[in-house]
């Protein structure tokens, strides 16, 4: 349990989508210019990354790792279909991204309208993607590790846009120089969150 909740609170604080390793920028930077919609399009994200990660991890674990079809036969134990682990994680992220699509459609039309083309392209935003990539990379060894993994990864990406966009609503009647006006100052105070973040390196429960 101990474990978990450190994996939980690293994936948020130490190890964020946004300020450690700056993914999924396109829909952060475009749809963080109200507090609204980015709340609705990180609770989007998060719902994707704590279905995919787990669903990936299964994937990756009984499917794509070499030896891992020696459940089916053993004759397969030396057959390694690792090299289609990204088409294979892209596929599912894509299918899980067109039911999210099809949910806030019918439920939330004024959300749907509001946030676009942003809502389909989840299933390209690289944080996704970058969460079953890192779910692989960091060889979770459990299911309930992978779901936690991607339910903390996804909090702490709708943790990064909202305080993104609520700073931006507020630096609206500031004084910001032209030139920064816009994309230019989002991108420096997003370096600034971004070593505001690394001071919870040293967290450890």
């Amino acid at each position: 349990m101990q474990d978990l909740l450190n994996l939980f609170v690293k994936s948020i604080f130490i190890d964020n989508m946004v300020f450690a390793y700056f993914l999924g920028m396109c829909s952060y930077i475009a749809v963080s210019k109200t507090v609204k919609t980015s709340v609705g399009l990180g609770i989007a994200v998060t719902f994707v990354l704590f279905i995919t990660v787990p669903v990936d991890f299964l994937l990756n674990k009984y499917v794509l790792s070499p030896g891992a079809l020696s459940w089916l036969s053993p004759s397969l134990k030396d057959l390694d279909l690792s090299f289609l682990s990204f088409i294979m994680f892209i596929a599912v992220i894509a299918s899980i991204v067109q039911l999210v699509e099809m949910i806030v459609e019918k439920f939330t039309p004024a959300l749907y309208n509001s946030l676009g083309i942003f809502l389909p392209l989840i299933a390209v935003n690289c944080a996704i993607l970058g969460g079953s990539l890192f779910m692989q990379e960091h060889e979770l060894e459990t299911l309930g590790e992978a779901t936690v993994f991607g339910l903390g990864s996804g909090i702490g990406w709708f943790l990064a846009i909202i305080v993104i966009a609520a700073i931006r609503e507020r630096i609206r009647y500031s004084n910001v120089p032209a030139p920064l006006r816009g994309v230019g100052i989002t991108f420096i105070l997003t370096g600034l969150l971004g070593i505001a973040f690394m001071s919870f390196m040293g967290i450890k429960l």
